[in-house]
């Protein structure tokens, strides 16, 4: 329903209430009312509950209003207040979608104004940047998945990786040494380092005079080796 201008004085006249009342009855008192058009009204109700400076305050606001971490339902909710107190600001429709564009996140606005036929009014702009924010955090949420699962992945190959490297160094550990143990017994044993087996002659016995007998039958005894154990055998010579 359309209204003239002092159809739209008297409508909002009949909703004021308390103070208000009373302040256009003040109005009435001083000018004909049923002549004032409707920015003549707007003007007196400014200037009666409208600061300058507050007014200033809430044009730069709108001015700047920016989505920022805002969802697109709680940014179109704070565009219209602002609207409301600065209509000046966006006196047509195309305006409003110019700065609702404006407002919106990069991402969102891109998708918004693709294609051959951008949005003219409001409510089209605004579902389609509904629309919009939906497919984007679905997207974040997919990506947000991929990279939480390659994280816990990396997690676990950290884990096993220590685990693995513990249990060879404990098996070298305990394979080595026991063959450098057992290498160096059977060395002791033969009376040589090397390994091979070694012959070891004795010097003939004295008699009691203290030279060398002759003629007497002297032991010789021989160390060697009989598969890989050390063995002992005496053997007698005649000695001339």
């Amino acid at each position: 329903m359309r209204l003239i201008e002092q159809e739209k004085v008297l409508c909002a006249s009949f909703a004021l209430k308390k103070d208000a009342r009373h302040w256009w009855m003040t109005v009435q008192m001083r000018r004909d009312v049923m002549a004032m058009s409707w920015q003549d009204f707007v003007a007196e109700f400014r200037t009666m509950y409208y600061n300058r400076e507050v007014l200033a305050v809430q044009q730069d606001e709108f001015a700047n209003l920016k989505q920022g971490t805002m969802t697109v339902m709680e940014a179109v909710k704070k565009f219209k207040q602002l609207a409301r107190l600065c209509p000046e600001l966006v006196p047509s429709e195309t305006e409003k979608v110019r700065r609702m564009m404006k407002m919106f996140r990069t991402d969102i606005a891109k998708q918004v104004s693709a294609g051959s036929s951008p949005p003219t009014l409001v409510s089209d702009c605004v579902s389609r940047a509904i629309r919009a924010e939906y497919w984007i955090n679905q997207d974040k949420e997919a990506r947000a998945q991929i990279f939480k699962a390659k994280k816990e992945e990396k997690a676990i190959v950290k884990q096993t990786q220590p685990r693995q490297s513990a249990k060879t160094n404990q098996k070298g550990q305990t394979n080595n040494p026991a063959q450098g143990s057992k290498q160096s017994w059977r060395n002791k044993r033969k009376g040589n380092f090397s390994g091979q087996g070694q012959q070891r002659n004795y010097p003939q016995k004295k008699n009691n005079r203290g030279k060398e007998g002759n003629n007497s039958d002297y032991p010789v005894r021989i160390l060697h080796t009989k598969a890989g154990m050390p063995t002992v055998s005496f053997m007698q010579f005649k000695l001339d």
